[in-house]
């Protein structure tokens, strides 16, 4: 039997125009998976899932409920995570603001299946989350919120984060046909299935 023994490789952490690169990129896809899922009637998880439903029953853009849905939660970012993960993370929702007003002046649809809409959205929102987390950055404040009441209350953050995500997607019944909520559904289960296979301990080594 082999008894060589492997020396474990060192973490490298990432330079600022890496961390800044990423956010930029990460925001652009996410905010094109959310253009994809406006266009389609479809909702997500968290606040960018909460802000499309809130579009949806308003009228108002979701550039603008984002922003200001999210605003509450800096506080809590601060308090949890610290200041530059508060900030990094306002620059990822600002971002994903601004380019979820722009990126429907630079690309259009004619058409737009909603099975093709509800996986390559979802695809891309998982990649841009995925590229967040590995940035320390997070998108929107939802899961803070319950990493706070875990802390706090003793709440476990995943029961929290899967309660508010139902409530969402209960929610939006109210504005949604019964299929665009089944699509919306396999949409979370494609974004979630990214992270649970790419985001695991020893996978990745780079740090922020």
């Amino acid at each position: 039997m082999d008894t060589t023994e492997f020396t474990p490789l060192p973490v490298i952490r990432h330079a600022l125009y890496e961390d800044a690169l990423a956010i930029l990129m990460a925001s652009l896809f996410l905010a094109f998976g959310i253009v994809i899922y406006a266009k389609a009637q479809l909702v997500t998880g968290g606040t960018a899932g909460l802000s499309l439903l809130l579009q949806y029953a308003t009228g108002y853009g979701f550039w603008i409920v984002f922003s200001l849905v999210n605003l509450p939660f800096y506080v809590l970012a601060i308090l949890r995570m610290g200041w530059l993960f508060a900030l990094r993370t306002f620059f990822a929702v600002s971002i994903v603001a601004l380019f979820s007003a722009w990126v429907p002046r630079w690309v259009s649809f004619a058409h737009l299946d909603p099975v093709f809409a509800t996986i390559a959205g979802g695809g891309l929102m998982g990649t841009g989350l995925l590229m967040l987390f590995r940035h320390r950055t997070a998108l929107g404040g939802i899961n803070i919120l319950a990493m706070y009441l875990q802390e706090k209350l003793g709440w476990r953050a995943g029961y929290v984060q899967l309660g508010i995500d139902l409530g969402i997607l209960v929610a939006s019944l109210l504005v949604l046909a019964p299929e665009n909520l089944a699509l919306s559904v396999l949409g979370a289960l494609v974004v979630n299935m990214i992270l649970a296979i790419n985001h695991r301990p020893g996978r990745y080594l780079g740090m922020s």
